[in-house]
């Protein structure tokens, strides 16, 4: 017999599970509603050659927790163990331990670097960073992210050689996808977004203005060469002019990071060179291209076709119907871009999945 007191009870609990379930439900559609717009990004990385690539997969985390974009995978052409073992240290810390690594077999910058080595590093008998990195083969890596994508939804931002990319449009029909590399890129990816090249002349030791021999084109010129030629979607240039122009300012380094103890990004900066030098943020500014491309950061040139000689000098050539487009940058958006990639990369870890 149900008393008038347990008849109350009753009524509650059902009212909880009428709240519980319009949470949920309402939970659920937004969610749904957030993972429709976020942008699918795979990250291409030479990291442990420059830190600039570090703090861009920092912002990357950070867009990820404002559910802005999903991080795919990480495909690295960097020719050295620990440089997947610090990426997935870095994925660690921000609670994407998970993400899919791809490494290279190319013999380009085979070195540790200075701050991949910090995997090393133990403190009361545990990793400082800890990591469970299992690589696999960087096309295979690239192949299932796009082949599990919806078509022309994935963003590529390649931020070092381009040996990955170019093995990948090389790539044949496997189990993975019916598709060869070409087919499935042309499928899939709805822009690559580049840190290759220079678009304006740069000062050399004596301030002279000399054409530029980037260091992205220049490592791995044959593949860099043969992407320009072959990719078969849109391409957003970042030239060296455009992260030289962006220096991240060392104070950002030495107090907005202090929320954790050891910080790998802040880590990685001192290692390779502390402060207070203001880094160029060439890598950062293909990263926020491809996932906010307009929010207004930058200006882009008119469309055509950039070709790189055999010295590895990049070349534009205007035209109405070219899928290529090099990023600018006038003095307003200077300042407020600066502030933009600085507030990402330091966003403390978030992770919401």
């Amino acid at each position: 017999m149900l008393t008038l007191t347990s008849m109350k009870s009753c009524n509650t609990i059902l009212k909880l599970l009428a709240l519980f379930t319009f949470w949920f439900n309402h939970s659920c559609l937004a969610a749904k509603s957030i993972n429709k717009d976020k942008q699918l990004i795979i990250f291409d990385t030479d990291i442990g050659n420059d830190v600039d690539d570090v703090l861009a997969l920092g912002m990357i985390h950070a867009l990820q927790a404002r559910q802005e974009c999903q991080l795919l995978a990480i495909t690295i052409t960097k020719d050295h163990p620990k440089a997947a073992a610090f990426t997935d240290a870095v994925n660690t810390f921000y609670g994407y331990g998970e993400i899919p690594i791809g490494v290279c077999n190319s013999g380009v910058t085979p070195e540790a670097g200075k701050f991949n080595i910090l995997v090393d590093e133990v403190e009361a008998g545990q990793p400082l960073y800890p990591h469970e990195v299992k690589p696999r083969d960087a096309v295979t890596v690239l192949r299932e992210a796009l082949a599990s994508a919806e078509d022309h939804s994935v963003a590529i931002a390649q931020v070092g050689f381009s040996t990955n990319l170019a093995n990948l449009i090389k790539s044949s029909p496997d189990e993975i996808s019916d598709l060869n590399g070409r087919e499935l890129v042309e499928k899939k990816v709805s822009l690559l977004s580049i840190m290759a090249g220079a678009f304006q002349k740069i000062p050399d030791a004596d301030g002279n203005l000399r054409d530029h021999r980037e260091y992205n084109v220049v490592k791995d010129l044959k593949s860099a060469t043969f992407l320009a030629d072959n990719w078969p979607t849109n391409i957003a240039w970042s030239g060296f002019e455009i992260g030289l122009a962006l220096p991240y300012p060392h104070q950002s380094i030495e107090q907005d990071y202090d929320y954790h103890q050891h910080h790998p990004l802040k880590d990685a900066y001192y290692a390779y060179n502390p402060p207070p030098h203001d880094r160029p943020t060439w890598d950062l500014t293909s990263v926020l291209y491809a996932i906010r491309p307009e929010r207004n950061y930058f200006d882009l040139s008119p469309s055509g076709k950039v070709s790189i000689d055999q010295t590895g000098v990049s070349h534009f050539d205007a035209h109405p119907e070219g899928k290529h487009r090099y990023l600018k940058l006038n003095d307003t958006q200077k300042v407020r871009t600066i502030e933009t990639l600085v507030g990402l990369a330091s966003q403390p870890p978030l992770a919401t999945h």
